[in-house]
Formats: C-alpha cells, structure tokens, sequence
C-alpha cells in the first residue's frame, strides 16, 4: 500500500505580522488534497507552551476549529493517508511525540522495527505502531543530528520540534517526498508543493521566495530563518511504486471554499490597521 501525506508548517520573527491561526488555516487547506484519514497541528511560542491537536477526519473539519495563539511562532501542519498504525489509535495520528520531540512525516520507513529493538525505544503509547515514531526516536536521542538519520531505510519529508530548543525548527528530506521552503522577509514557510506556498502568498500577504529542497538535506530554522545546513545519507536504494498527485481531491475542494470565508476576517482586518 502506497501513502501520500502533506506536511506544512512555519516559523515566524518576533517582528512578523503573520496572523499564526490564518496562517495554519491556509497550509492545512492547502495539503488538504493529500489524505483524508486524519488531519493535526501543533504549535508553540516564546509564551505559548507546545500544544498538539488532532483528529481521525479530513482537513475540512477540521480547518475552521483551528486556533492558535497571536503570539505562536512555530507550527506543524499534517494530514494523513495511513499505512502502517491505524489512525483509529489517536497515537498513531500526526503530530506525533516521542519524549521531548513532536514530529510530522510524509513517507514509510520500512525499519522502524528494527531501530526500536537496536536502541531498546519503547513505544510513546500502548498499541502505537506508526513507522513514523522511528524518526522522532532517534531524534530525541541524538538531539537532531542529520547523521541519525543515515539510519533509517525509506522515504521521508519530516518536520519537528524538540521541547528542550524551544526556539529551532527542524526540516529534512530523505528520497522520494518532495519538501519547498518559501523564505520570505520576516518569515519561513514549508510544504509539500510548491502551490501550497503560493496558497500563502495569496491569503496571508506575504511574498516568499520558494525552492524545493534536495534530497539528504537537514535544516535548522529559528526566528522565521534558516540558521543552518547539514546533509545526511539516504539510502537511495529504497524504491515504491509512483504515487497519484492528489489523494482526497474533495477535501480540496471544501477547504479551499472554506478557507476563503475564514480568511476574510482577517483580511478585513488587516486592511484596517
């Protein structure tokens, strides 16, 4: 069985104006069309202490329940079509912790088994089986070191936070999932297209310069800024079959006619200051 999930999310200055609630809005509507068994978030700020929120459904309902706080600057945005843990088990849902790290991914890593019995992991919750939790394993342990990652054997475009560096962001993409960061002046923005990011441009006013990451690439990101680069090895002998552009075109479809309603608030808004 082949997946394709979404992941989104950013990381804003001090100084940027960006509404976060706005902004989590638009990056789940705009991956919305990459699967509809579970859709999350989670977020957190100088003042604003790590919160996650998920649910077994698609982005659209999602999407208009969101809130996060004014003064978040850091947010993971998932929706997931499953493959291995069943998403009736919340657990199993993204964002997904493991100890001090809450992490999202799009891929399969195929030996999560075995890195669990290599570094005697217990799992973050009874009956939790999700490939995923492998990566935010080894992630807490190593404190995110990119040379971790040369362990793991699958596909991968991940994204996470670590409680105990409550200002960094981490990106990475393995092989076979796309990953685009959109760098703007006071902001960094990332998803799994490139029209995601446009989504951004067009609602929360901001222009970004946007790229795709390359495969074995590690990024730190702090105050809306990449602040490092590593590389790491993927095993690029893994392969799958090809996957369909659009998983769950409904959800799309909902949330994009959504999505325009919750945003004119704010533009109403903005457009007053």
């Amino acid at each position: 069985m082949v997946t394709l999930c979404g992941i989104a999310g950013y990381s804003l200055s001090d100084s940027s104006r960006v509404d976060p609630t706005l902004a989590t809005q638009i990056l789940m509507a705009a991956i919305s069309e990459r699967g509809s068994d579970a859709a999350g978030y989670c977020y957190r700020g100088p003042d604003v202490a790590l919160a996650v929120h998920k649910q077994r459904s698609g982005a659209s309902r999602l999407l208009d329940s969101i809130r996060v706080p004014a003064k978040a600057r850091q947010a993971l945005v998932h929706v997931r079509d499953y493959t291995k843990g069943h998403p009736s088990l919340e657990a199993n849902n993204h964002p997904i912790r493991h100890g001090s790290v809450v992490g999202i991914h799009n891929g399969i890593i195929k030996n999560d088994e075995e890195i669990f019995a290599e570094y005697g992991f217990e799992r973050a919750a009874p009956r939790m089986t999700v490939d995923s939790e492998a990566i935010f394993a080894l992630m807490e342990l190593e404190r995110s070191s990119p040379k971790a990652l040369d362990k793991l054997y699958g596909s991968m475009a991940t994204a996470w936070m670590d409680e105990r560096e409550p200002e960094v962001l981490y990106l990475a993409r393995g092989m076979g999932r796309p990953l685009w960061v959109g760098e703007g002046r006071k902001e960094l923005f990332f998803a799994s297209t490139k029209a995601a990011l446009e989504l951004v441009e067009s609602y929360a006013g901001v222009s970004l310069v946007s790229r795709e990451v390359s495969e074995g690439t590690f990024l730190t990101v702090s105050g809306g800024q990449i602040s490092g680069t590593d590389s790491f090895r993927p095993d690029m002998e893994f392969s799958e079959t090809p996957l369909p552009a659009v998983r769950a075109p409904e959800e799309h479809r909902s949330c994009l006619a959504l999505l325009a309603s919750l945003a004119a608030p704010a533009a109403a808004r903005a457009a007053a200051r």
